[in-house]
């Protein structure tokens, strides 16, 4: 005789849409037909997206944590100074033969000085001491020397990664995609103004008279208001009408359209800079990457921008690609 097995009947229970915006939590407890999971799986498909509680979605990540920002700081840094390993492993050889040729030196000298017998050789023996001391202490200033060097440049890349992860946004605007500002690398020569309303629109104001040649180097201004007085930087129509080439004319208008997302992250990362240099954190301060990312210059101030058109070459014409990298010097 077959037996019919049947699944308990389920409840379907509809919830208004008005009711998701409450913040009480729901918990039901009533038994869910596999009907209303395929459709929440549509629904779940068709970018509906349910919570328990009426809270915000976190922002994403923008810097990884400190351990993966080391390792690729410490991978940078091993490019960047191939042959500082293997000199801090001869300076520890050198330091560890020294200090074995000291402590046999000093195993002669003892018994020297106490037997009047074997004080003949003493002298050479102190001589050959004074050596190897002086050849470990010499190693080891070499090797503190080098590691020092070598903590100081991994300290610098990872302010270096966590500055390319910082978001910005083109506009100030809320429709603009926020995207990494290590995207821009082998692009743009980003050059960050940070300071209250009134020193950001000074800044804008000396750049004017040099959008174009500044446009022509790549250059793209962040500007960072510190008081919340955001300024409107709007440029005069009257010297772009009379422009001869027009994309030219579009990026001198976009030279100011960089705007930072997630300010609590920037306002973070430039304090660790000014607590580094010693730069008091009220101080309106700029600071200049080349095409590659890495710190080119900064100062306490105003932006140098008839330095940066005299200094940096264009990125146009014959001088496209040849002197990329001649950026001035690292920070």
């Amino acid at each position: 005789m077959a037996t019919t097995l049947r699944s308990p009947p389920s409840t379907s229970v509809s919830v208004p849409c008005a009711a998701l915006g409450t913040s009480l939590p729901l918990s039901l407890s009533l038994p869910i037909s596999r009907k209303q999971s395929v459709s929440c799986s549509r629904a779940c498909r068709a970018g509906v997206r349910c919570s328990a509680a009426n809270k915000p979605s976190p922002p994403p990540p923008t810097t990884p944590d400190s351990s993966e920002v080391s390792s690729m700081a410490r991978i940078r840094s091993e490019v960047l100074s191939p042959y500082r390993s293997v000199r801090m492993f001869f300076y520890l050889a050198f330091m560890a033969s020294g200090a074995l040729g000291g402590l046999i030196a000093l195993t002669r000298l003892l018994p020297a000085l106490s037997d009047p017998a074997r004080s003949a050789g003493a002298g050479e023996t102190l001589r050959g001491l004074g050596i190897d001391a002086a050849a470990v202490a010499l190693f080891a200033f070499l090797y503190a020397r080098e590691s020092k060097a070598k903590d100081a440049q991994v300290a610098r890349l990872a302010r270096e990664e966590r500055l390319s992860r910082l978001k910005l946004r083109v506009g100030s605007g809320d429709g603009g995609r926020p995207f990494a500002l290590g995207e821009l690398r082998g692009t743009a020569r980003l050059v960050i103004v940070a300071g209250p309303g009134d020193f950001v629109a000074e800044s804008f104001r000396r750049s004017q008279p040099l959008l174009r040649e500044l446009a022509e180097r790549a250059v793209l201004a962040v500007p960072f208001v510190t008081d919340g007085n955001a300024p409107e930087l709007r440029l005069d129509g009257d010297e772009e009408d009379g422009a001869d080439d027009d994309g030219l004319a579009r990026r001198s208008k976009r030279l100011w359209q960089l705007t930072p997302v997630y300010t609590t992250e920037w306002a973070q990362w430039l304090d660790d800079q000014k607590k580094l240099a010693g730069v008091p954190p009220d101080s309106p301060v700029y600071l200049s990457l080349r095409m590659d990312g890495r710190v080119r210059g900064s100062g306490v101030g105003y932006p140098p921008w008839q330095a940066f058109v005299a200094q940096l070459p264009p990125v146009k014409g014959m001088w496209s690609g040849l002197l990329d990298g001649m950026d001035g010097r690292v920070l």
